[in-house]
């Protein structure tokens, strides 16, 4: 029986990183079933869903020591199915967008857990203006909402607290 294991890594960004671990995976007849990776501040992240065999988890555990011994975090975690916890639920689009400060993904973050609505994948990012050289803030996201909350409801609060933040914050049903 195939176990789904989140697997993560973090540390310092060298070139050949990604080749490593997956190779460490194909060698224990694992898949990626999905990944992101990106580097922050100099820093390596990757986070990946993996499919490997009952017999193969203990190994391919072991066989991650080589990079903890390098400095790399790695950590395993066998996922639990969960997929009929939020059945019925609607998934939205948020985005947000302005000029860069403190506070703006925690408030929107606690709006949305206040209301119950979970985050499914977060994407935030702070670039120069073209002209201006001026820090603005990106924030792009795929939320699950309990069916008895209204879209226009939930839409107007945000935009609330967007006027607030000074951000421009645009909610969508995913198509």
């Amino acid at each position: 029986m195939p176990k789904n294991i989140v697997l993560t890594l973090t540390g310092r960004d060298k070139i050949g990183i990604v080749d490593h671990v997956t190779s460490v995976i194909v060698k224990r007849d694992g898949n990626v079933e999905a990944s992101r990776m990106t580097r922050l501040g100099g820093e390596f992240a990757m986070l990946m869903l993996v499919t490997v065999s009952d017999k193969e988890f203990a190994n391919l555990d072991q066989d991650f020591q080589q990079l903890r011994g390098e400095g790399y975090n790695v950590t395993l975690l066998q996922t639990e199915e969960d997929s009929k916890k939020y059945a019925g639920w609607l998934p939205y689009e948020i985005e947000v967008t302005g000029a860069d400060h403190e506070g703006i993904i925690h408030e929107i973050s606690h709006h949305l857990a206040t209301q119950s609505i979970n985050i499914e994948n977060m994407d935030t990012s702070s670039a120069p203006a073209p002209m201006s050289g001026t820090p603005l803030f990106t924030m792009k996201g795929v939320v699950l909402v309990p069916p008895h909350l209204n879209l226009h409801v939930l839409s107007d609060e945000l935009e609330e607290i967007g006027d607030k933040l000074n951000v421009n914050v645009k909610v969508e049903m995913v198509k």
